[in-house]
């Protein structure tokens, strides 16, 4: 978030009521699927419309937990799911609304659950209503529940996050390591002139640290900085040997985007030295499948156990007016898959509809189904390229689409070959049956107009092969 002292005051209407907990109950802002049918997973993105700051996690319990801005800033709110699909359609509650005056008063931001020391804690950034400057007088505060369901439970305000500095702080999230738990957060520290950098430090309790903090980033590189000087929303992930803190930069409309912090798993992560910032960003707006400013994120894993990336993006890049007061940052959700080297490889915002997959030829494992441009091809490539829809057609009939691509579609021809075409007015031979293949996570595409034939890697490209030849069959990824 940034703020500048021309920001509008606070929204008139906004409800202010002291402490209270509702009824487990839909609001009024039910998220509608994007069209287009669900993909294996169920998921349809956006998965939900008009939360921003979006946390998803998988608590032991088996449950999904979402939590996140809401467009009038007023209240913390949470649903849970089995499933992560289902987390579209949950009840949601409201656990506590802005008090009616005081610092906690004004705009909620950015929440976050945790359990801490067997209590669940929700933390938020907040200011004081009246309008003017002291509306982006931001704090970091929380809010605990007193039973073992959050879902269920009273919530009441814990206190205040003893930040290192009396200034604008927020993005606050806890993550456990080799041991340790530790606090990480968004905050402007005196004396840099930045709106906010990156911090670090091991908890002595819920609202309190237990040692100096260290900082890991300030805005410095001509993608942090556009609009505003920003690093905020840190989330946490350790994988391959290695701790990974993402980050958004820069202004939250179509310029805002991630940047990454990667340190070797075993290595003192209190030394900013033993941290390295990504050069450039990894995840920012994408055009073709029309995803403006994606950030703020969060991690979490499918039903699978797969990495799964979480984060909100508009579907339009002109917004009218303060872009911080715009409500359509929808919740999305993607696989988050990782390089040869262990890293991250986040992609592109995969865009609305059912959640695209990538297939692998089963006995080439550096062979994909992937394009460039317009032009088919089986081999390797950068990853968005390998990325496609499997879009329900006329009755059990498939059409793949890129994402990359929208209007386009993988279209057989009489001399064998693949080839994309426009996927308006589908004709036979751009429709495909997904025939399974000797295992769960191998398909075949046998084609509609050319019975007997499916779709395999060829020397040239993509071409049909007889559907008994091994060659027909992808490991769906």
């Amino acid at each position: 978030m940034q703020f500048t002292l021309s920001r509008r005051a606070f929204a008139a209407g906004a409800a202010m009521v002291p402490i209270a907990c509702t009824q487990a109950g839909k609001t009024m802002m039910a998220s509608t699927p994007a069209p287009g049918a669900p993909s294996a997973s169920g998921i349809v993105n956006p998965l939900m419309k008009q939360r921003a700051d979006a946390q998803v996690f998988r608590h032991d319990d088996g449950y999904y937990y979402m939590t996140g801005s809401v467009p009038e800033y007023d209240r913390l709110v949470l649903r849970r799911s089995l499933t992560l699909a289902g987390l579209t359609d949950a009840e949601e509650r409201v656990l506590w609304r802005h008090e009616a005056s005081g610092p906690m008063s004004g705009f909620i931001w950015a929440p976050e659950l945790h359990l801490v020391d067997g209590r669940w804690v929700m933390y938020f950034a907040a200011g004081p209503s009246g309008g003017g400057e002291d509306v982006f007088r931001i704090r970091t505060y929380a809010v605990v529940c007193d039973g073992p369901d959050p879902m269920r439970g009273n919530w009441s305000v814990l206190g205040q996050f003893q930040a290192p500095w009396d200034s604008f702080n927020l993005d606050s999230t806890m993550f456990m390591h080799r041991g340790t738990r530790y606090f990480a957060w968004a905050q402007r520290e005196p004396g840099i002139e930045t709106n906010s950098n990156l911090y670090i430090a091991p908890m002595a309790s819920a609202l309190t640290l237990a040692a100096k903090p260290a900082r890991l980033t300030v805005p410095t590189l001509d993608w942090e900085v556009r609009g505003f000087k920003v690093n905020e929303a840190p989330a946490v992930l350790e994988k391959n040997g290695k701790l990974f803190i993402s980050y958004s930069a820069s202004a939250t409309d179509a310029r805002y985007c991630l940047g990454l912090l990667t340190a070797d798993a075993g290595a003192d992560i209190m030394d900013p030295h033993n941290w390295t910032k990504s050069p450039k960003p990894v995840f920012t707006t994408c055009e073709a499948t029309s995803v403006y400013g994606p950030g703020h994120n969060s991690f979490t894993v499918d039903e699978q156990g797969r990495d799964m990336l979480v984060y909100h993006g508009r579907d339009y890049a002109q917004i009218e007016g303060d872009p911080l007061f715009n409500p359509d940052r929808h919740t999305r959700v993607q696989r988050l898959y990782f390089d040869a080297n262990g890293n991250p490889d986040f992609g592109v915002p995969v865009g609305n509809g059912p959640l695209p997959d990538r297939f692998q030829a089963a006995g080439s494992p550096d062979t994909w189904l992937a394009h460039e441009d317009m032009r088919l091809l089986a081999g390797a490539a950068p990853l968005p390229q390998t990325q496609f829809r499997t879009l329900p057609a006329e009755g059990d009939t498939v059409q793949l689409s890129p994402i990359l691509l929208r209007g386009q579609c993988l279209n057989a021809t009489p001399g064998g070959a693949v080839a994309l075409t426009s996927a308006s007015g589908a004709s036979a031979a751009s429709l495909f049956r997904r025939i399974p293949g000797r295992t769960k996570d191998q398909v075949r595409f046998e084609s509609v107009a050319y019975p007997g034939k499916a779709i395999a890697p060829g020397s040239n490209g993509i071409q049909l092969a007889p559907a008994t030849d091994a060659a027909t069959l992808w490991r769906v990824s």
